[in-house]
């Protein structure tokens, strides 16, 4: 079997006359990459005219990396991965490295093997914008999905967003939306069902200690998390103070923006988080349900999301 390496030259050597290759060679010894590398490694330009393709090879897919919008479209012979150089006997070669979209993809993969609750229907998970019925009472919405993904593929530092409404107006196809759209631009994310959350850490308490703070952490740094209809479950104490403040706490602390869909206010929050069941009474504590909401209330723009009930059109398939 033919080396990888010799076809590409073999295709190079087919693909160029001698002066085309010595044309092309002088320009690929000018390209800043190649010069610094030289400057760097103390590389004479001899040995690096005996390995004109994998010279080729290193400057074209850098350049492939530079304009690179999405790890999908990556043109590279190894997807995901772009070259260095390494002298060795007299020639360079090519080392191959995971970039940064491929990177992220893993670690999404990790994070959501390590989170099993998700419990985000289909459509949901494939929504983009493009899918959305477009209507008067969730133009604002939009806009501000919008807006937030601008801003966050800019790598600007962002208030999250907490969309409210009634049942069935679209606000987990719009949060959706903003994580497939963030996902083409290699940012990670995380969306999880705030209720399924609950009963897989309890769960989780029972196997093993370290597997839930496994949990909580990747809750904690995942760049963007959702936190899907949030304020539906029956509050623990224990769900309020040792999950939602400390994830929520970590997340402040680091400017990581959390996106929350729920149909409460944020008074209408504030008053479920004050509430906790202890053996079937409940525990009124509103300066715990306070805290709580110093790590929500002035980290997000509210977005109220209107309009009908469309789980119960005909045509649910886009919604």
């Amino acid at each position: 079997m033919k080396k990888l390496g010799n076809v590409i030259s073999s295709k190079m050597k087919e693909r160029f006359s001698p002066d085309q290759m010595e044309r092309q060679l002088n320009a690929l010894l000018k390209h800043p990459l190649v010069v610094k590398y030289m400057v760097e490694h103390e590389v004479s330009e001899a040995i690096l005219k005996r390995s004109f393709s994998k010279l080729h090879q290193f400057v074209q897919e850098n350049e492939n990396c530079n304009q690179c919008l999405r790890l999908s479209e990556c043109p590279n012979l190894m997807k995901g991965h772009f070259p260095t150089l390494r002298e060795y006997g007299g020639f360079v070669d090519l080392v191959m490295n995971e970039c940064s979209k491929l990177k992220a993809k893993k670690e999404e993969e990790r994070r959501k093997n390590l989170i099993q609750c998700q419990q985000i229907p289909l459509d949901i998970q494939k929504a983009t914008f493009q899918t959305i019925e477009l209507d008067h009472g969730r133009e604002k919405a939009i806009d501000a999905a919008l807006d937030f993904c601008l801003r966050i593929a800019n790598g600007e530092t962002v208030k999250g967003l907490y969309f409210c409404g009634s049942f069935g107006t679209g606000k987990s196809y719009i949060a959706g939306a903003i994580l497939n759209t963030l996902a083409e631009y290699g940012i990670p994310s995380m969306m999880v069902h705030t209720s399924a959350l609950a009963q897989e850490l309890r769960d989780t308490i029972a196997k093993k200690e370290g597997l839930l703070n496994s949990k909580l952490e990747a809750l904690s740094n995942v760049p963007i998390l959702v936190l899907d209809d949030i304020g539906v479950e029956n509050l623990t104490s224990w769900l309020r103070d040792s999950v939602l403040a400390v994830v929520l706490h970590n997340r402040v602390s680091n400017q990581l923006p959390t996106i929350y869909t729920s149909n409460l206010t944020l008074d209408e929050l504030e008053e479920w988080l004050s509430i906790t069941l202890s053996n079937g009474y409940e525990r009124h504590e509103p300066l715990k349900a306070k805290r709580i909401m110093e790590r929500i209330k002035p980290y997000v723009t509210v977005v109220e999301v209107q309009g009908r009930n469309r789980r119960y059109a005909l045509n649910n398939n886009a919604n």
